[in-house]
């Protein structure tokens, strides 16, 4: 037998030690201790460990920038502490600050922390480094929740419907400010065994440095965020049990309202309504949650943010914000949106399953909708009809950060159905390079029968992500017969469409001006559809510049827009409408009292509302968009918002229309649970004689009084009130809706909403 030599042996001692040295470089961890009692900010007095209990915590420091400087230590030093016992994770975070009088600090709405500074921790309870649970809380200790999931694409990053049920305390000192967090085990969902290996991230942010730093480091010369991440080990012989909640819900609410399509012509009709209801959830081997519904609470509370409307050719989307949707929400999710919730409008019950097991995640909804069948003329088929509507979703994970799946859909209704397959995968390349792809099939019958159809999605991306160059390059090709009656589809993945998309970034890091960063980028777009006929292009260069708290961009791009017979009514050949604009925009959070956006935008666009008989024309635009936070004192929170679209005619320069929307919404803060809103918002729309548009004013009120102990446990009452500009007249024997030069009340309702959280 041959024997190692000396020298040898000892060369290969160097190179495991060096790799084994390289790993753990590679890999930061943390062991977390367990402790005998709760820590309080007291055990953290003058900033520093005042107590045994919080010097037995695991202390974590040195922090590392991201923004501005990427890989440079932090300017202010953040000390975070951690430790954990039978029920809950807590975290003492100490934030230094070399100027504690700059800190910004509002007591405001629980997740309206934008713009003050916070602290945030991380945790990827099952280190598949593909979706993880984000805490976050300014100086004062009101709270900020997200569910985060890896990936470039609009399914990526942040969802804020996350609504976990935790505690958190900030005190500002002399110093800084510290901050505590408490997150009990039945709020999270992890591994069924005794010994737990998480991910876990620290992460804190100074908005009037426009600094973020992160523990460890967390850098722009790397895709992805949980890759990043450090290990957390520890933690053992903890579980969230098999524990239960439930949360009855009471809505009440009188309203007067007019009813403007009844038969025999328009007429104000007051109504009453008094809902009960009950969500349940059972969450059982750690990591796996069966919800129920019955009678869901579907009423909304919150307001959509506004968004122009009035000449797009395409859907806009907002948020899912109802609770029985929310749990563990990620794993629906797809590149293409193929389960977009708000299409389930008004459901009678549900039930839906998810959970993991091991590299598995599983999940699936039953649920019934009875909107499609609501307001219907009693000798129409549907009328009454509900749809029935199953989703089911699986997934394994392999290697690092690496995933397949598959989803199924089926949507019944009537003697029709939409019936959707999609496998996917997302696959790391390498330290920047990633890749996501997805076929998905679709078969489809009408509601009140006939021929059914098929059809089939492909989308496949790659992406790079660095601190110098940036690229995300989509392939998506859908054909013509392809339904998804639950999802949502933008105009990249609309039917008959086959194209690709691509931005490519460019990143420098100069020291000339005082500047963070200046970027310049270049989009593109090209359409065509199954007959491989262009249908869209797009090109156009941009650029932009960062300060610690300005910011500088403008674009200009280049369109082209092909519209055939069947995209527009009356249009009879195919047309080709070529366009190009220009824009600029400015932010500004030098102050800590106020915060604004500026956006302006000129040239040419695509007028898709001409009178009726006429086609669309390339017609002159001129667009603004301002947002203004403004923070008169730290319990007062007012957000202004002023859109602007104006179009006129090239050459004459008669209006075709102009559209405007100003909201405001006035938060004032009593204590972190009661709060008072107040909304006000006005739509109004000028016609000209080039638009089949008609004159339209709007003017709504939204008052709400919050007692909100837990995002599950709340108390509301709400006034609302809308006017619009109209008149009822009689004619031959009916009443009929005439457009007026005066507002006058269309509607008001008041209304109650309890519910309460009970958890074992």
């Amino acid at each position: 037998m041959n024997k190692i030599s000396p020298c040898p042996r000892a060369l290969v001692a160097c190179a495991l030690l060096l790799l084994s040295l390289s790993i753990q470089a590679a890999e930061p961890g943390v062991n977390i201790p367990r402790i005998e009692r709760e820590p309080t900010l007291e055990d953290f007095a003058g900033m520093a460990p005042a107590s045994g209990l919080a010097r037995s915590m695991v202390r974590i420091a040195d922090f590392i920038q991201r923004q501005p400087d990427d890989g440079e230590p932090a300017t202010q030093p953040t000390e975070a502490f951690l430790g954990y016992d039978a029920q809950n994770l807590y975290a003492v975070f100490l934030a230094f600050d070399s100027n504690p009088g700059q800190i910004r600090a509002n007591m405001s709405s629980r997740e309206n922390i934008t713009g003050d500074d916070s602290m945030s921790l991380i945790l990827d309870t099952f280190n598949d480094q593909r979706t993880a649970i984000s805490f976050r809380t300014n100086p004062l200790g009101v709270q900020w929740d997200a569910r985060w999931t890896e990936g470039s694409s609009q399914r990526g990053g942040f969802d804020t419907s996350l609504e976990a049920v935790w505690y958190s305390e900030g005190e500002v000192t002399d110093s800084g400010y510290m901050v505590r967090m408490t997150v009990p085990w039945r709020s999270l969902r992890f591994p069924d065994r005794e010994e737990q290996l998480w991910r876990i991230q620290f992460a804190r942010e100074i908005p009037r440095l426009d600094e973020r730093t992160y523990w460890p480091e967390y850098s722009l010369a790397m895709e992805g965020r949980l890759n990043q991440t450090a290990l957390l080990s520890g933690i053992s012989n903890v579980s969230p049990g098999n524990n239960f909640q439930i949360i009855p819900f009471l809505f009440a609410r009188e309203a007067d309202s007019l009813k403007r399509t009844a038969p025999g012509g328009p007429f104000f009709a007051s109504s009453s309504e008094q809902e009960i209801g009950l969500d349940a959830k059972w969450v059982f081997n750690d990591s796996m949650a069966l919800d129920i519904t019955l009678n869901p609470d579907f009423s909304q509370v919150e307001s959509d943010e506004p968004q122009v409307t009035v000449n797009e050719r395409f859907e806009v989307q907002f948020p899912e914000r109802r609770p029985f949707f929310i749990e563990n929400a990620d794993f629906f999710a797809t590149d293409s949106t193929l389960v977009f919730t708000r299409r389930i409008v008004d459901p009678e019950g549900g039930i839906r399953f998810t959970g993991r097991s091991g590299n598995y995640g599983f999940g699936t909804i039953l649920i019934n909708d009875e909107a499609p069948g609501l307001n219907r003329a009693a000798g129409d088929p549907l009328a009454g009809e509900k749809a029935n509507i199953g989703i089911v979703r699986g997934f394994r994970d392999i290697s690092d950060q690496d995933r397949v799946g598959f989803l199924l859909s089926d949507r019944e209704l009537g003697e029709g159905f939409n019936r959707v397959a999609s496998v996917d995968g997302r696959f790391r390349l390498s330290d920047n390079w990633i890749t996501q792809l997805q076929l998905v099939g679709s078969d489809s019958e009408p509601a009140t029968g006939g021929e059914s159809r098929t059809g089939y999605q492909r989308n496949i991306q790659v992406n790079r992500a660095g601190r110098t160059l940036n690229t995300h390059t989509h392939f998506i090709e859908t054909t013509n017969d392809f339904r998804t009656e639950l999802g949502f589809q933008n105009r990249f993945f609309k039917a008959d469409t086959s194209g690709i998309h691509n931005r490519a970034e460019l990143v420098f890091y100069p020291d000339a001006l005082g500047l963070n960063s200046a970027s310049v980028n270049l989009f593109g777009v090209y359409l065509k559809d199954m007959a491989d006929t262009r249908i869209f292009t797009q090109l156009g260069p941009g650029w932009n510049l960062n300060w610690n708290t300005n910011g500088l961009g403008g674009s200009w791009t280049d369109y082209t827009e092909v519209l055939r017979p069947g995209d527009f009514p009356g249009l009879n050949q195919t047309r080709v409408y070529d366009y190009d604009n220009w824009s600029l925009n400015w932010n500004n959070s030098s102050l800590s009292t106020l915060e604004f956006r500026v956006n302006v935008r000129g040239g040419t666009a695509l007028n898709l509302v001409p009178p009726l008989g006429s086609l669309p024309s390339v017609a002159a635009t001129r667009a603004t968009t301002l947002s203004a936070l403004w923070r008169p004192i730290d319990r007062l929170r007012v957000d202004n918002t002023y859109l602007r679209t104006e179009l006129d005619a090239r050459g004459s320069g008669t209006s075709i229309f102009v559209n405007e929307i100003m909201r405001s919404n006035w938060n004032y803060q009593f204590s972190r649970e009661l709060s008072l809103r107040f909304i006000a918002q006005y739509n109004e729309t000028e016609a000209g004689p080039l638009t089949r548009l008609q004159d339209d004013e709007n003017l709504n009120f939204d008052l709400l009084l919050r007692y909100v102990i837990n995002p599950w446990s709340a108390f509301y009452v709400g006034y609302n009130s809308n006017r619009s500009n109209f008149d009822i007249i009689e004619f031959e024997g009916e009443t009929e809706l005439v457009v007026s030069d005066h507002l006058r009340e269309d509607g008001e309702q008041l209304f109650v909403k309890f519910s309460y959280l009970f958890q074992r």
